[in-house]
């Protein structure tokens, strides 16, 4: 048997990059996937192919995420939906300060407290959060992305503690630059014409000599949400090419 066969996944964000891969990894796992995001016609896309459903929602807005999935059988819920922002405190507008908390520290939450209460009363779960290893080391000009993941990485610890007792594990992955389409994005946006180069300067930064692939978190996520990793709870599993500990 697959090792998520019968159980309903829930994937905010699951229409591109890690979520993506991620959804399309549970799927193979034997999961019934559900993919909450934003970008209904991305969604659609991926769970056409997986044999999923889409649920059109902005994990930002509380009584959405409430009305979407409150009521939902859900056995994992993974946290994915997120953004990124580049920037010091001085070049940081309100605006964007508030984007960032808006998605990625309150959409967390949103799903969280829409989730767990049906979690609870049906014996148990799982959480995964995507974190950042930003929660964990200064990133140069990532002030509010950090910001952003240094509350996911705590909201982790939290529910892992608070629901210890309810047969729920809770854990995020901290990941250090994934080949997702932001960084071709970014790449095409601020170096045209110096892509290969830049690609290259970005990749070296991870002293494994490349970036990480979707699919190489998405193989990390289903087996911290599996019955495999069951001794596993309030853990910040680092998926980085040795950057935070080989230097």
């Amino acid at each position: 048997m697959r090792r998520f066969e019968h159980k309903t996944v829930l994937i905010t964000g699951g229409g591109s990059g890690i979520g993506e891969a991620m959804a399309r990894e549970f799927a193979a796992e034997g999961a019934s996937v559900l993919i909450l995001e934003r970008d209904q016609a991305a969604g659609e896309r991926v769970a056409g192919e997986i044999g999923g459903q889409v649920i059109a929602c902005d994990v930002s807005d509380h009584g959405a995420v409430h009305a979407a999935v409150g009521s939902l059988k859900i056995d994992v819920l993974v946290n994915n939906a997120g953004i990124a922002h580049i920037g010091t405190v001085e070049s940081t507008s309100e605006e964007d300060f508030d984007r960032i908390f808006r998605v990625n520290v309150k959409g967390v939450y949103n799903c969280l407290h829409a989730v767990l209460p049906g979690m609870v009363a049906r014996g148990g779960g799982v959480v995964l959060n995507l974190c950042s290893i930003a929660a964990r080391v200064g990133l140069s000009d990532r002030f509010a992305y950090s910001m952003s993941k240094g509350a996911v990485l705590t909201m982790t610890l939290s529910v892992a503690k608070d629901y210890l007792n309810k047969n729920i594990r809770c854990n995020c992955i901290n990941p250090a630059r994934v080949h997702t389409p932001f960084v071709d994005q970014y790449l095409a946006k601020n170096y045209p014409g110096q892509e290969s180069e830049m690609f290259a300067k970005l990749s070296a930064a991870q002293p494994i000599g490349r970036m990480g692939s979707p699919e190489e978190v998405a193989k990390l996520a289903t087996y911290l949400c599996s019955d495999d990793a069951s001794f596993v709870t309030g853990v910040a599993w680092d998926i980085d090419g040795g950057y935070m500990n080989i230097r």
